[in-house]
């Protein structure tokens, strides 16, 4: 099947509401039994138009093709940013919650780069508003399922926040040997399972999810 193709059909549905400014937002990382998880942000507006060739969301994509696209994406865009929460945050407060510090993170990194996120309507990925709980200012948050499938906008935060977090990983294979993060990325692989068993948990794991790693699904 052939994957479809993300546009900004929804993202000028917002323009003809009358908002100005738009701040998309996907996260990364969930599911991953080591390493931080990854919220990333772009802003546009109406003057952003043809997107990247071969734009998807993240999920879709080989490696090398998101490498590729990733400086495309952040050129494309008016500002972006990735907030991350680390394993530890998760382990102590859970993972909803820290999708929300990361979000929060990065919505304050586009406020010191000048991105008017005042003014802007967020589109965030799925059915819950996880970031309002963690804003001392309300934002105006849509949500919308499968948004990183189908807007170009929250494809490329999709993008942007899993290169951030899979350059974060790998790089961590070389002061956490053994895992196979360079590949897994921290997610639950036979490797990565066997490892844990044989050399037990890093720094970088995730310590409460370890527990439940049995009963998570096998990457295919």
């Amino acid at each position: 099947m052939t994957p479809i193709s993300p546009t900004l059909r929804y993202e000028r549905s917002l323009y003809r509401e009358g908002v100005t400014s738009i701040i998309a937002c996907d996260e990364v990382g969930r599911g991953a039994l080591a390493g931080p998880v990854a919220v990333g942000m772009v802003v546009i507006d109406s003057t952003v138009k043809r997107m990247p060739t071969g734009l998807r969301d993240s999920k879709l994509l080989p490696e090398p093709a998101r490498e590729a696209l990733e400086p495309l994406c952040r050129t494309w865009v008016l500002h972006s940013a990735v907030g991350l929460a680390s394993a530890a945050e998760v382990d102590s407060l859970g993972i909803m919650r820290c999708l929300g510090l990361a979000g929060a993170r990065a919505l304050a990194q586009l406020e010191a780069d000048g991105a008017p996120t005042a003014r802007s309507t967020l589109i965030l990925d799925g059915n819950h508003d996880y970031l309002n709980p963690a804003l001392t200012r309300p934002a105006r948050v849509v949500t919308r399922v499968k948004a990183d499938r189908d807007c170009a906008s929250v494809a490329a935060a999709s993008v942007i926040a899993k290169v951030h977090r899979d350059r974060i990983m790998i790089g961590a294979d070389g002061v956490h040997p053994g895992y196979g993060w360079v590949s897994n990325k921290g997610y639950a692989s036979r490797v990565h399972l066997d490892a844990i068993a044989e050399l037990g948990p890093s720094a970088l794991h995730r310590l409460t999810w370890l527990k439940q790693s049995a009963t998570l699904p096998m990457p295919i």
